[in-house]
């Protein structure tokens, strides 16, 4: 008999609580889970059958933080989660909060770095640890220069991230937007009544089994993501209006919509269109000269020094 969660650590990261994430993000995490929930990846993916064990994780990747001549640049890529995790080859790569705040840390501390560029190509993901992270990067944003360059779309919680960055940059062909919440719940009570499982839950407290795939939401489940979906939605629009200068009205205004390069500078949730290459190697030719110019002064700083020693 085929087991109902097969990855519950995976379907509590989709189901069940806010995203910010594009319907087309939910939709492809969807496209891998429900197939294991239901225990019938097997015959989907024959063709290209899941390995034993995972076999990407986060802790193995490449470098999170690549230099060059002064900039510290930082992919922001894939499935955006609250902490460490792994995934396997079927699906898309996941970068967490927690591993991108170290990133950012790291480049803050370091006196090589100049600048700091998020490299930023993502639809989203969880809503737990997104604000933190954003926070963290406005309230660091005056110690050092740090700019979202979208290669080539920053959607949902990825433009969370985006929005509070010094400033953001876009292609002409690239995105922005998707300021919004989901949230999707899975209800699979018929599917076990069709294979003969029956699943009874004893709880305490009335909110308690709120969100069970095994029965139908009650009226006050769906109050209560209501309530949540609000709060979430309610925290982004304003941290984006705080972030950008913004009026919440206008935030709002959006409507969680996806913006082309040019639109999201009409509307005010980029700043600058640029081709992603072209940025770096102005950036770069623009760092180096600082650096060498800084050179230069701490050179005659150290000549006066010693004239005054002598």
């Amino acid at each position: 008999m085929p087991k109902l969660i097969n990855y519950p650590h995976l379907a509590d990261m989709a189901f069940g609580q806010p995203l910010y994430a594009t319907s087309s993000i939910v939709a492809s995490v969807k496209t891998l889970l429900i197939p294991r929930l239901l225990g019938q990846h097997a015959d989907i993916f024959a063709a290209d059958p899941m390995p034993s064990e995972p076999v990407v994780a986060l802790e193995a990747q490449s470098e999170s933080r690549h230099q060059v001549a002064g900039i510290a640049i930082i992919p922001v890529h894939g499935i955006l989660v609250a902490r460490r995790g792994q995934i396997d080859n079927t699906c898309s790569e996941l970068t967490s909060y927690e591993r991108l705040r170290g990133a950012i840390a790291t480049a803050l501390a370091d006196e090589r770095v100049k600048e700091i560029v998020l490299d930023i190509n993502s639809g989203g993901g969880m809503a737990t640890g997104c604000k933190e992270l954003a926070d963290y990067i406005y309230a660091n944003r005056a110690t050092k220069p740090i700019t979202a360059l979208v290669n080539h779309g920053a959607y949902s919680a990825a433009y969370f991230i985006a929005a509070a960055c010094n400033r953001v940059v876009v292609s002409e062909t690239g995105g922005c937007g998707s300021v919004g919440v989901i949230m999707e719940h899975m209800e699979v009570s018929k599917w076990e009544a069709q294979v003969g499982l029956t699943f009874t839950t004893f709880y305490r407290g009335e909110r308690k089994n709120d969100g069970s795939p095994h029965e139908p939401l009650s009226e006050g489940a769906v109050s209560a993501i209501n309530h949540r979906l609000d709060q979430a939605y309610d925290l982004f629009v304003n941290s984006v209006s705080k972030y950008r200068g913004l009026d919440v009205a206008a935030v709002i205004a959006t409507q969680a919509a996806l913006f082309s390069g040019p639109d999201a500078i009409a509307c005010g949730l980029a700043d600058e269109l640029a081709s992603p290459q072209d940025f770096i190697n102005a950036l770069a030719s623009k760092v180096s000269v600082s650096n060498k110019q800084n050179q230069r002064i701490g050179l005659r700083a150290r000549a006066m020094d010693q004239q005054l020693t002598l």
